[in-house]
């Protein structure tokens, strides 16, 4: 998302995270960093296939990944954390609620159309596909929406994921977006509040 910190602008022309700066060479944009890294690198083949057909599946999920997962999934988190922590006010459920139902859209196209029978995305092998997929969807579950709990094929593929990256990197990775309702204990400096809150409310859009 926008950040208004000096560092972001100068690794990101944008200034938003994530960014990535290697030596001269600046790189925005989440999708745009994980190939970059997975190329440069030479990550083993499955992460981002050498075949291309493969490899084509990969990118279809990536874009349709922001419009659809990405576009419901971390609002859980902000309705229930991060807008009340910086506006000071609870949104009404009803808003909770229209995500939710957006987001179980998704879910359900994401079942049937990428998973289908297979143990990950694009088929016995996990991919980048998978991992944005699972850092997405780990954002309900911690603020307390388990869309797990009532989906056995998409929960079968989570512990999947888990297993293939290992369950400690797994929840070591996720710790932050698992523990994120503790920062409703922090103080908020009111600067920063003044100068976020519009921001949130305007991603809820």
């Amino acid at each position: 998302g926008p950040s208004n910190s000096d560092g972001a602008g100068k690794v990101s022309l944008l200034k938003k995270v994530p960014a990535l700066k290697d030596g001269d060479f600046t790189l925005a944009e989440c999708t745009a960093i994980l190939l970059y890294l997975s190329r440069k690198y030479n990550t083993p083949d499955h992460w981002y296939p050498s075949d291309i057909q493969k490899r084509a599946q990969v990118d279809e999920y990536l874009s349709w990944h922001h419009a659809n997962i990405r576009a419901n999934a971390p609002k859980t988190m902000w309705i229930k954390v991060l807008i009340p922590l910086f506006t000071g006010q609870p949104l009404p459920s009803e808003k909770l609620q229209e995500v939710m139902e957006g987001l179980s859209t998704s879910l359900k196209q994401f079942e049937e159309r990428f998973l289908q029978d297979k143990a990950f995305i694009i088929g016995s092998e996990i991919s980048l596909a998978d991992l944005v997929a699972i850092v997405e969807l780990m954002q309900p579950v911690g603020v307390g929406c388990d869309i797990f709990e009532d989906r056995p094929r998409l929960r079968e593929w989570r512990r999947r994921v888990e297993d293939a990256v290992g369950k400690e990197l797994f929840f070591q990775a996720h710790e932050m977006i698992l523990n994120i309702k503790e920062l409703s204990n922090i103080q908020i400096d009111p600067q920063l509040k003044e100068q976020l809150a519009p921001v949130l409310m305007k991603m809820l859009k």
